[in-house]
């Protein structure tokens, strides 16, 4: 029995009415003591509703038979910075591959506020609001930096002027430097010209693989505020990072994977403080 309503009380004038009273206290704390705590995946369920982009139960691998995701959720709010960190091998850049349509997902959906976007082309993610920066390979060495920029706008030519004005409010080199050839900057420099390209659509969310990775400590932390830039013009971000107490530290919230699933979620501050977390993850991670 449950009580909604002041008159739903039952009358404690007597030595009856308050036994009774005590009795069905005692009831409703044993039915909620014995209900069954929400699993993980209703808690992705309800945290999910509304977010921008949403990946729900995602299975997806190279080759037929293997799988590196093994039913992995994700979820990203409107202008939230999300962090995936994990050990390696454990599917990170795979998930964000599966996202962008480069790894098959074999079951599962990506949704895009409300349209399934699972197993979509490349192409086809970006004119709907997604980028995407790879790890590697993620420059024309041999274009210059503004025809890089073009590259980036290619599927809408008319808005370079104004998109690329706006990349250059975010990394004024590359207006300085917009005739030099890609492949003669730094690693650093790279990376800013492989965000810029993938900005000049416009995005709504961007995918970052391993933005930091290769570079010095002080061209790493040039990267992270980049990224918080970035992210602080209402871009959406989700960043897979090797460094994973740099990326918890500027992350609203991260998730741990392992073995193509969720082993831990939560803000990037409870994370990056969590015992578990710190002795299975971080003690190596933070070390990589």
């Amino acid at each position: 029995m449950t009580f909604s309503e002041p008159s739903d009380l039952p009358t404690i004038d007597s030595p009856d009415g308050a036994r009774e009273f005590e009795s069905e206290i005692d009831i409703n704390a044993s039915q909620r003591s014995n209900a069954s705590p929400a699993t993980p995946a209703q808690i992705h369920e309800a945290q999910a509703l509304g977010a921008l982009i949403r990946a729900d139960q995602l299975v997806a691998g190279y080759f037929p038979g293997v799988n590196i995701l093994n039913e992995a959720d994700l979820y990203a709010h409107e202008g939230e910075l999300v962090g995936i960190i994990g050990p390696n091998g454990a599917g990170k850049s795979t998930l964000l591959k599966a996202l962008f349509g480069l790894v098959h997902i074999n079951s599962g959906a990506v949704t895009l506020r409300t349209e399934d976007i699972t197993n979509l082309r490349a192409d086809q993610l970006v004119k709907r609001g997604v980028g995407f920066v790879p790890q590697n390979n993620n420059v024309f060495p041999s274009l210059t930096i503004e025809e890089n920029m073009q590259m980036g706008a290619f599927q809408d030519p008319k808005s370079f002027p104004d998109r690329f004005a706006a990349v250059v409010d975010l990394f004024p080199t590359l207006g300085t430097r917009r005739k030099q050839r890609a492949g003669s900057l730094s690693g650093g420099e790279r990376q800013m010209v492989a965000m810029g390209r993938a900005l000049m659509m416009a995005p709504s969310v961007l995918l970052l693989d391993e933005p930091s990775a290769g570079l010095s400590p002080a061209l790493q932390d040039e990267v992270f505020v980049r990224v918080k830039e970035i992210n602080a013009t209402g871009v959406t971000v989700i960043i897979v990072e090797q460094n994973a107490a740099r990326c918890l530290q500027i992350v609203d919230r991260g998730y741990v994977l392992d073995q193509g699933q969720n082993a831990y979620t939560g803000t990037g501050q409870s994370l990056a403080n969590d015992p578990k977390v710190i002795e299975l993850y971080l003690g190596t991670l933070a070390k990589a």
